[in-house]
């Protein structure tokens, strides 16, 4: 059965989101309302050059020189106190830069082989690159002293996040630690970057950055930057050329397959069973028929993760745990969907049989869709206080379309919607949004309107289980959610103010947004002190008040928070953060207040120790009862010689009420990584977890005694983001009232090849 001939509108509006980018794709980008001297001249270069980490080869004689001459955190544009040389140039195919990184004390270099996107800590050296030279969407790319690479993508319009560390990029890079310092030399093809065509010179925004870990994490930049600017990207310096160079074919094709077997049992001393032994093959398909266009599309597509999960534990709260996407697929292009409302949420795109995708710019805006087709439909279903995922056996079509165009670099609007359909359920969700930026003040407004329908079966299992607390049985359900903010910031003072309302009919299946069905208001505010050159060079104080309401009128939540937080020696942050609260649960009203502690340092180079605690009273749900809690936890990691990481967090809670202790719960997460070259590493994860609680003290059943603990093992091998392999096995073991032992409970193996392809 063709389950879109029933729904064309969903296909069809997604397209639609998108079609201005067919009038415009290749056009060149409105120039930016700042204008500014060009910083320099990209030459194009005359020799060969081999990326090895040496800056002897003879190309680089005609490059542009360039250097890193200001600090600009903690230091207010100081002079760089370690001097580094860069030199630019491209030819044809491929951008190349070099870094000489001199250092006062070579010694004291911190460079670690490391996987990709985990080197942050060391020394590093970068360029970033805003080619379509808007102020909006850039590119970051810094290497360590070892050539290890970390990648991502800036969205200057993204005002929650605005780097994003899961795009991969193909790209050269090699360094060496020398008598000095350490040199560095990196090639970009063109083909990973995308950016205006023509034959004419180009002019980009470039910063070229260096991290300089010691005493205090110095970074160092080739150009100014305000501490009042609240956009980094408008202060990179403008550089003229990379004029009539060639993309290539710009076709990838890589196919994968996947290989594994999962067992399980219910209860000790029971045979293994539930085998699932697979045997999957796929492919992914990326085409870039122009420098600011990329299709993508994949088939029979192994989405299972490679990495586990950061545990958390699911005991005291009413919603439901939010985990970050890790699947190549819907990881790359994401910035391109992202909205102030969090309306699509890729892990509700759990098990696609297929997907395509295409995203890119314009001369005056960006666009993206996603068209899938999933095994599973996997929902979550939103309440006042309370939401949960649930599942529909059925097949679902899914569509998103994205579309943002903007006027100049301070007004942006924009629109999305996302469609999901299946057998008997659907889900439409459209929306407008925008945002304008002036010097220190920032507006940002959306609007979104969704209709959905619902099967008898699908409201029946809703109810039965109790996953939200509103009244589920409308099977039609509509509703319209809006926000509009507004912030100052400037040197030394931050200033917000917002409000949200959302419908109790308003669902965003294809979103992470659990809480319908109320409206709230804040108001906050920060003022930060600069102390340059002292052992605390910074600190904060921060204070926000906010309250919400039930569509009715009921009062929910009425909290007031501050935090005093500082930046000192030895890398050092640390805080403290009261926090008074009126919450509404089970018809009363509860009062609660904490205080949160929290503290990092870095003591050498090698280790970093952390610990965060909480005190105060706090309502546990279940009783509908306020108790006494105590929290603490640590955090950190070291480093055991060049290749060897050690990662840890592990915390413990407990709450006093009623002359007992109701519940008792701690949280361990152990990951050793061993990394044997750039291309080698095996990676160990160890979780556990145990929940008590004293029956007692509550008048509903609870389960006693709740302990589990699950280890991994996986060995890569990457040549490339894209040519790789992944061998692992799991196990894990569980212990609840029902079953006294502790006992295995599931276990698995898998293979993972992957080969990239470039005709």
């Amino acid at each position: 059965m063709n389950l879109f001939a029933p729904k064309p509108r969903a296909l069809t509006i997604a397209l639609l989101l998108c079609a201005p980018f067919a009038q415009a794709q290749d056009a060149t980008p409105a120039a930016p309302t700042t204008s500014r001297i060009p910083a320099g001249a990209i030459p194009r270069l005359q020799g060969d050059i081999v990326i090895d980490g040496k800056l002897d080869d003879a190309g680089w004689a005609g490059a542009l020189e360039q250097s890193i001459d200001y600090e600009i955190s903690p230091g207010d544009n100081t002079p760089a106190q370690a001097k580094t040389r860069v030199r630019l140039g491209y030819t044809d195919d491929a951008l190349y830069v070099s870094f000489k990184a001199m250092d006062p004390d070579p010694s004291s270099v911190r460079a670690n082989l490391r996987d990709r996107d985990a080197m942050f800590n060391d020394d590093w050296v970068g360029v970033f690159l805003d080619t379509f030279n808007d102020n909006r969407r850039g590119y970051e790319m810094v290497v360590n002293p070892l050539g290890v690479q970390g990648d991502l993508i800036r969205d200057e319009t993204n005002t929650s996040n605005q780097e994003d560390a899961s795009w991969d990029g193909l790209w050269t890079s090699a360094g060496q630690l020398t008598a000095e310092g350490f040199d560095v030399e990196i090639r970009i093809p063109f083909s990973t970057l995308r950016f205006p065509t023509g034959a004419q010179d180009q002019t980009w925004g470039v910063s070229l950055i260096r991290t300089w870990p010691r005493d205090k994490r110095f970074q160092m930049t080739s150009h100014k930057v305000p501490r009042d600017s609240n956009c980094f990207q408008c202060e990179w310096g403008k550089y003229t050329g990379i004029a009539g160079v060639k993309q290539g074919r710009n076709l990838e094709v890589v196919p994968t397959l996947t290989m594994g077997t999962i067992q399980s049992r219910p209860a000790a001393g029971t045979p293994w069973g539930g085998t699932d032994t697979s045997i999957e093959p796929g492919v992914d398909v990326s085409w870039a028929p122009s420098p600011a266009m990329t299709l993508n599309a994949t088939l029979n597509p192994d989405f299972s993760q490679v990495e586990t999960d950061q545990l958390q534990l699911d005991f005291n709260s009413s919603f439901a745990l939010f985990y970050q996407e890790k699947r190549p697929f819907f990881l790359e292009g994401a910035d391109n969907f992202t909205t102030q409302f969090d309306v699509l949420y890729t892990r509700q795109i759990a098990d696609p049989d297929f997907g395509l995708r295409v995203t890119g710019r314009t001369g005056s805006g960006a666009y993206g869709a996603i068209v899938a087709r999933d095994a599973t439909t996997l929902v979550l279903v939103p309440g006042v206080l309370r939401s949960g995922f649930e599942s529909i056996d059925q097949k679902a079509n899914v569509a998103v379309g994205r579309y943002r165009h903007d006027f100049n670099d301070q007004l942006s609007l924009g629109a999305i919607g996302t469609f999901r359909h299946g057998d008997d359920y659907g889900n439409d969700l459209v929306g407008v949004d925008g945002r304008w930026r002036k010097g220190a003040h920032t507006a940002t407004a959306q609007f979104l309107h969704s209709q959905s329908e619902y099967s008898a079966e699908f409201i029946d299992r809703v109810v039965d289980n109790r996953t939200t607390d509103l009244d589920f049985s409308d099977a039609t359900p509509t509703g319209n959610a809006w926000r509009a903010g507004y912030t100052f910031s400037n040197r030394n003072w931050n200033f917000d103010i917002n409000h949200v309302e959302i419908d109790p009919g308003f669902r965003a299946d294809l979103g992470f947004i659990g809480q319908v069905g109320v409206d709230k208001s804040l108001i906050g505010g920060q003022r930060t002190w600069y102390r340059d050159g002292k052992s605390i060079h910074r600190f904060f104080l921060y204070g926000d008040y906010d309250v919400t309401h039930r569509y009715d009128g009921q009062l929910l939540e009425r909290e007031l928070e501050f935090q005093l937080g500082f930046q000192g020696a030895k890398q050092s942050n640390f805080g403290i953060a009261p926090l008074l609260r009126e919450r509404f649960w089970r018809g009363n009203m509860f009062d609660e207040h904490n205080i949160n502690l929290w503290g990092n340092f870095r003591p050498t180079g090698r280790l970093q120790l952390g610990t965060y605690m909480n005190f105060g009273r706090q309502l546990d749900l279940t009783a509908a009862r306020v108790g006494r809690r105590e929290m603490i936890g640590t955090w950190g990691n070291t480093s055991i010689g060049r290749g060897i990481n050690v990662e840890w967090d592990v915390s413990r809670q407990r709450l006093h009420r009623d002359g007992g202790v109701a519940f008792d719960a701690s949280v361990a997460d152990l990951r050793l990584g061993w990394q044997f070259t750039p291309q080698q590493r095996l990676r160990l994860t160890l979780q556990g977890s145990e929940v008590l609680r004293d029956q007692a003290l509550y008048t509903t059943t609870v389960n006693e005694t709740a302990r589990d603990w699950a280890g991994q093992v996986v060995y890569s091998y990457k040549v490339n983001p894209r040519t790789a392999l992944y061998a692992g096995a799991s196990y894990g073991a569980f212990m609840d009232d029902d079953n006294l032992e502790l006992f295995g409970s599931t276990r698995s193996v898998f293979v993972k090849l992957s080969y990239g392809w470039q005709p």
